[in-house]
């Protein structure tokens, strides 16, 4: 089955120059080929390909079928990004496999990266949406400083999950409420500053470990995601 990424497809129905040049050269495929859709919005659409060219492949639409929400609640990760930036893409992806709904980029005090290019990181989302067979993109935020995040609302429980010690601090799948929408905020490396850690406390974020080992950032992130899906089976 061909899954092509059609963000705007209610409004334009044709493939976007990327997902023409993938159908038309990459993949070959002619004039009659049935296809499906993906909207990023949770529906897939059953197409007839009506003209195959590189640059503009266009398309018929066959049926709509929106797809029930295959998680019951929203997950979204706000984390520091890795100076290597293969780490933070193969999070992208297994997260998006996984199943996510939001992924935002924090400036902390001691990120290794100040500033981050999303351009590849969302391509990456797309593949994994598709390869995955999930109708629905997650959200990509770009790098936002972390004073400024943890200041936002959000309606679910919000966590802090960091290395250094507090006693009134347990293990995530403890905290959490099955059922509950959920941001979970992971630090760089060098962890979050103690002031840092002060500023989501007075936000009320709680504070959480993820186990008694100390994980990488990208592994930190999918754990809290992981998690949230096992405790919601």
């Amino acid at each position: 089955m061909h899954i092509f990424y059609t963000p705007d497809i209610e409004r334009i129905r044709e493939l976007p120059e990327e997902e023409s040049l993938h159908c038309a050269k990459v993949l070959r495929l002619s004039e009659g080929t049935e296809i499906v859709l993906a909207d990023g919005k949770g529906t897939f659409y059953r197409a007839i390909l009506t003209r195959a060219h590189q640059k503009r492949c266009a398309v018929e639409i066959v049926s709509a079928l929106p797809q029930p929400r295959p998680w019951p609640v929203k997950i979204h990760i706000a984390m520091a990004p890795t100076k290597n930036m293969d780490r933070i893409e193969w999070l992208a992806e297994k997260a998006t496999e996984i199943g996510v709904d939001a992924l935002s980029l924090l400036r902390c005090r001691y990120s290794e990266r100040k500033e981050v290019k999303t351009e590849r990181i969302q391509k990456i989302l797309v593949s994994a949406m598709k390869q995955s067979l999930k109708a629905t993109l997650p959200d990509l935020t770009p790098m936002t400083d972390f004073k400024r995040f943890v200041c936002q609302p959000f309606e679910g429980q919000k966590f802090i999950a960091y290395c250094g010690d507090a006693a009134e601090k347990s293990v995530l799948k403890q905290r959490y409420r099955p059922g509950s929408d959920v941001l979970v905020l992971i630090g760089p490396e060098g962890d979050f500053s103690e002031e840092e850690v002060a500023l989501a406390l007075g936000n009320g974020f709680l504070p959480v470990s993820l186990g008694e080992s100390r994980l990488r950032t990208e592994t930190a992130a999918l754990v809290a995601c992981h998690t949230i899906h096992v405790l919601n089976q």
